[in-house]
């Protein structure tokens, strides 16, 4: 690469050129271009014209690239004497990357077939230049991607003339011989190098320039002298990185065995501690920075000779490998070392402040001498689960499930902080597991148990959240949480359903429990498809501990709601909690037993004129036939269609009384009922006045003509009036039962009379008019008078007219009776519905026989549960089938008495 003598050491730069001398004018280019010759001749004179040619080789490799120009000068004349001038234009190109010292030049030429005076001048022309040699004043070295240097053959171009005949060649070949170095420069250049490693590495300036550096190491390389450089470039820097273990060695390590109390030792050795972390950052810092300078001057090496040796580490690796064998695998210096850092961490996480910038830097620094996870990682994680293990069993004990939670969330954010500021990312997932594990995944039933029950009673909505996401981050975490979240709804739904004192405001109770329970899923759970089907479950389960009271409080409830004077909803309020009672009517068992006491309770409301809403009422009806079936309402349908028809009767009945010559002015309103579609009404005979059993022989000549084979059945006990009364305060108006009526028209005939007149005028029977006089003289509107007083009516007590009565309000309503249920009418609902409940039954068995024809007794007891909608005892089933035994629906089978047949 040193073409001729050297001025110094030193290789010329790329810049440099090495000009030969010529009788021409010679020009130079420094940019790759064609190369172009021109040839002229002229009569009178000749011109030579030298073209500098400047092939540009760079190397493809990514780490460096070396540039260097070729200049070639040549001169030419023309072979002809022609007149007009020719210009040919040819590249002139090296085929590949070429590593040459220099170059002989000659060129060949053809003589013409002309001959004339200004040919055999060119012929001398030619002579001289044949005899000269061009100097190469740079070198072009080409390097593969691998830092090979590929050496190439003579590169040939050729040109010819534009005429035929006439051809020039330009021949290139290497020089036979390579110059050698001069004397001593691979060890003066050596030394160079080593005084600049020398500066670099004791912080002091350095005496050359950095370029000329660079440049002596790309000569050495040149010469195959990279493996010595090498070895003395490792050399000096291990000498230097042993020479720095003495000070981490001589470092002063406090003992315990001084005589200090338990806290100032702590404090010193922490104190201790942090200054030798300071003064094994700095050093890391300084072999850093010096490796970094170093290798900036030995690149050339570091991208040619040690990448194509794969078994050693670069100039960086080798400063880590250096660093790490002499200086932090010494036992004493690592495990100080760790001991600190952990130190640091664990003062960090008792809630002091630390320099994090130094843990950060250590850590890097583990982790690039790649010795992070045997040396640190896992004692960090060893003394991370000994921390937590303690921490959890104690605040356990201390503190409430809130603050517990609170803290073990804190916890969790405290150390993803810390892997994002110091630690490395590979820690995360163990870091975070064992947190996780030793604060909860140690004590999910325990957690559960103290304090899951307080949290929803109290609906601690935030608390309840943030414990579903906790319990969400373990294993299984989510499946204990579920299973004592049925047993909460259960437990709690249960002490609703169970107790008869809260039969009142169970319904109710059970709304609001559910709305609870809802919210708190959609909130606190994120609507978990689990937790939602355990509620269902959970539901289901407890509302049917106790058979048939649930069912017949829900149709009870809704009758409150949907009966005349419930001024407490607007339209879409009794909406809404028509909906909410559906959802709860969906968990009972024994629908029919809701469908029996809401048939009695609309029949109340429609026949006394006490529904406050025919859309509610209609509404609800709807929603049941959608859950239920057209069957299930197909009664309570043709309950309506009943009143709608009654009205229509009554318009006809108003015009044929007009017709009759009635005296007296009663107004009669009868409703027809369809007895199929209403519920049974045991018929009772009383004592009416002479006018109203007139009027009722008027209707039924009337009704009887229209529709002929029909039988009519007064039913007294649901009939009502309105009576004018006089008292001392002025005229009243006063809506009262068809019972209380008879009773208060007696005080017509007299003034005073005893029980047992009044029973014996009326014919009413005696718990309905003790009930009957209860209203009228017990009650807030006391019309009537009784004496002795008291709150029930015993026999022999006596009843005189109150004149005295008074009342703000004209039209009065005295409490209807007949709106309250009684026992005996609970009672007889409830046995109305045990004997439907038989025939379905019954009427079950029979369908399954005859499809089956023979069947044993178990098979049987199981398709009969699977077709009925309520619970059976397996008692009265039992029962069931032994009577259709006894009427010949079926019988048992002679050889097995456990299997049944079917008698046609």
């Amino acid at each position: 690469m040193f073409p001729t003598g050297f001025s110094s050491p030193n290789p010329p730069t790329a810049a440099q050129e090495v000009r030969p001398a010529t009788d021409g004018n010679t020009s130079t280019s420094s940019s790759c271009k064609k190369r172009k010759l021109n040839n002229s001749s002229n009569s009178n004179s000749e011109k030579e014209e030298f073209d500098s040619i400047s092939s540009c080789t760079s190397s493809p490799s990514k780490n460096t690239s070396s540039s260097s120009s070729s200049v070639i000068t040549t001169s030419s004349c023309s072979s002809s004497g022609v007149a007009s001038n020719h210009h040919l234009q040819k590249k002139l190109r090296f085929e590949d990357s070429v590593d040459f010292i220099g170059l002989d030049v000659k060129m060949a030429e053809e003589s013409s077939s002309s001959s004339s005076p200004a040919a055999s001048s060119q012929q001398q022309h030619q002579q001289q230049l044949k005899n000269k040699s061009l100097l190469i004043s740079s070198v072009a070295v080409g390097h593969h991607a691998n830092g090979l240097t590929k050496a190439a053959s003579s590169t040939v171009s050729s040109f010819a003339n534009s005429k035929p005949g006439s051809a020039k060649k330009l021949v290139i070949k290497n020089f036979k011989d390579k110059p050698k170095l001069p004397e001593n420069y691979t060890d003066e250049t050596w030394q160079k190098l080593k005084e600049a490693v020398e500066a670099i590495q004791n912080s002091t300036s350095i005496k050359y320039n950095l370029e000329e550096l660079y440049q002596a190491v790309e000569n050495l390389c040149s010469y195959k002298i990279s493996a010595n450089l090498y070895k003395q470039l490792r050399q000096i820097c291990e000498d230097h990185i042993k020479a720095q273990i003495h000070q981490f060695r001589e470092y002063p390590f406090l003992s315990s065995s001084i005589n200090h109390d338990f806290l100032n030792d702590f404090f010193m050795d922490s104190l201790d501690s942090v200054l030798f972390l300071k003064k094994i950052d700095k050093c890391w810092q300084d072999h850093c920075r010096q490796m970094i300078m170093i290798r900036s001057i030995f690149l050339f090496l570091d991208r040619t000779y040690v990448l194509q040796n794969s078994m050693l580490p670069s100039i960086w690796d080798m400063g880590l490998e250096l660093f790490r064998t002499h200086i932090i695998s010494d036992q004493k210096v690592q495990n100080k070392t760790i001991d600190g850092i952990l130190l640091l961490i664990e003062r960090e996480r008792n809630g002091e402040a630390i320099d994090r910038s130094l843990l950060r830097s250590l850590l890097s620094m583990l982790s690039d001498l790649q010795i992070y996870q045997d040396s640190f990682e896992h004692r960090f994680l060893e003394e991370t689960n000994r921390l937590y293990a303690a921490e959890g069993q104690r605040l356990m004990q201390e503190r409430e499930v809130p603050e517990y939670l609170h803290h073990v969330n804190k916890r969790l954010e405290e150390e993803a902080d810390r892997i994002i500021t110091y630690l490395d990312q590979s820690t995360q997932k163990p870091l975070i597991a064992t947190v996780e594990k030793q604060l909860l995944g140690e004590h999910l039933t325990a957690i559960l148990q103290k304090g899951l029950n307080h949290l929803l009673d109290e609906n601690r909505i935030q608390d309840l959240s943030l414990l579903y996401q906790l319990f969400s981050r373990v294993r299984g975490g989510v499946q204990v949480l579920l299973q004592h979240w049925i047993e909460y709804i259960k437990a709690f739904g249960s002490t609703i359903v169970i107790n008869p004192e809260k039969d009142k405001t169970m319904v109710q109770e059970l709304l609001d429990f559910k709305d609870k329970v809802d919210h708190i899923i959609d909130v606190c759970f994120l609507k978990n498809e689990k937790f939602v089907n355990a509620m269902k479950e959970a539901f289901e389960t407890f509302i049917n501990k106790r058979p048939n009271k649930p069912a017949e409080l829900i149709a009870k409830y809704v009758d409150s709601k949907l009966r005349a004077g419930n001024k407490e909803a607007t339209d879409e309020e009794l909406e809404k909690m028509l909906d909410k009672i559906m959802i709860i009517f969906r968990f009972i068992y024994g629908k029919d037993v809701f469908e029996a006491f809401y048939k009695k309770d609309l029949a109340k409301r429609l026949l006394v004129g006490k529904s406050a809403s025919v859309d509610a009422e209609k509404s609800m009806l709807s929603k049941l036939k959608h859950e239920c079936g057209a069957a299930f309402t197909s009664k309570l349908e043709g309950m309506f269609k009943d009143m709608e028809l009654s009205k229509d009767i009554m318009i006809q009945f108003k015009q044929y009384m007009q017709n009759q010559n009635v005296p007296g002015n009663i107004e009669l309103t009868v409703n027809i009922l369809t007895m199929g579609y209403w519920p049974t009404y045991v018929p009772m005979e009383v004592h009416l006045p002479p006018e109203m059993v007139k009027l009722q022989e008027i209707f039924k000549t009337f009704y009887l003509g229209k529709h002929s084979g029909r039988k009519l059945q007064w039913q007294s006990t649901l009939g009502h009036c309105v009576l004018k009364a006089e008292f001392k305060e002025g005229k009243k108006e006063l809506q009262v039962s068809l019972f209380q009526t008879l009773v208060l028209l007696m005080f017509n005939e007299g003034e005073e009379f005893s029980l047992e007149e009044i029973k014996q005028a009326t014919g009413i029977e005696d718990g309905e008019l003790r009930r009957t006089l209860q209203s009228l003289a017990c009650g807030k509107a006391r019309v009537l008078t009784k004496s002795p007083k008291g709150k029930d009516v015993e026999d022999g007590d006596k009843f005189t007219c109150n004149d005295d009565f008074r009342h703000k309000l004209f039209r009065i309503k005295i409490n209807q009776i007949q709106m309250k249920e009684t026992v005996e009418e609970q009672a007889s609902t409830t046995e109305r519905v045990f004997q439907d409940r038989q025939y379905q039954i019954d009427a079950a068995i029979v369908r399954i026989m005859k499809m089956r024809k023979t069947l044993s007794h178990n098979l049987l007891v199981s398709e009969v549960y699977n077709q009925l909608k309520f619970p059976v005892k397996p008692a009265d089933l039992k029962k069931r089938i032994e009577s259709l035994i006894d009427r010949d629906y079926m019988e048992r089978d002679k050889e097995n008495p456990n299997q049944y047949n079917y008698i046609a």
